[in-house]
């Protein structure tokens, strides 16, 4: 467990896709649309939830197999330039706020905390969802899969957004739903929250989270809880080498 600072967090930074909205509906139909333009059959609701959280270009590969039609490096290069103007048509019509979130992050908001989000989703549609939804206006940076060259679970947008925010690792934490999430926050050493029901094939609770809630609703008190914690860990073991 890192972080625990007093006055910790400093800085929050929220996944986007199954975290903060609901997309899989939107993501559906333009993947859809897509397959279509090849002549394969539409995917359901469920199918493309499981390929979300590694980008568009893996979602495109993802699909193409689960329609029975695998692409080369080739073909998949091809459909992925074809998906993205498709993609940025569906951003919103069927996207729907998850509960708690705007509870959640107002409350942080008005408490001094640097909110941003980072997501493999395309910087685009990151802020025409995140704007939709009147959630940008909290936000002090918007990070998206395109803003750098290593998507989550690496670290490069941890890394952007700390920047952004001038917020060291030990003073920030990510929200996420899943294991790209943990993977990117471990690697840039800050701890990881994840909530329960989003876009993950393995149960949040078995992905090595730091904290695992039901609802966002539950972060801002649940982040006290988390650092008062680590605080009073921190003293105890201050006492103990004053005694040794």
């Amino acid at each position: 467990m890192t972080g625990g600072a007093k006055g910790f967090p400093k800085a929050v930074l929220f996944d986007l896709d199954g975290t903060l909205v609901d997309s899989a509906p939107d993501i559906r139909e333009a993947v859809n649309e897509l397959l279509a333009t090849r002549g394969l059959a539409a995917l359901s609701v469920p199918q493309v939830t499981l390929m979300i959280g590694n980008g568009v270009e893996k979602l495109v590969a993802r699909a193409f197999a689960a329609a029975g039609a695998p692409l080369d490096q080739t073909a998949l290069t091809g459909a992925y330039a074809d998906m993205k103007p498709i993609y940025l048509r569906h951003t919103t019509r069927l996207t729907t706020l998850l509960p708690g979130v705007r509870e959640a992050m107002a409350a942080l908001h008005v408490k001094g905390i640097g909110l941003c989000v980072v997501t493999n989703k395309p910087q685009v549609a990151t802020r025409e969802i995140l704007t939709h939804f009147g959630l940008a206006e909290m936000l002090s940076a918007i990070v998206g899969g395109d803003a750098v060259v290593n998507k989550k679970p690496a670290p490069d947008g941890i890394y952007l957004a700390l920047d952004k925010l001038r917020v060291q690792p030990q003073d920030a934490m990510m929200v996420g739903d899943s294991k790209a999430d943990v993977g990117a926050a471990r690697a840039a050493g800050i701890p990881v929250c994840l909530v329960r029901g989003g876009y993950t094939q393995t149960p949040a609770d078995e992905l090595g989270a730091d904290l695992v809630l039901d609802s966002l609703q539950q972060l801002p008190l649940a982040l006290a809880d988390w650092a008062a914690a680590a605080s009073r860990s921190a003293a105890s073991k201050e006492d103990v080498a004053v005694i040794v």
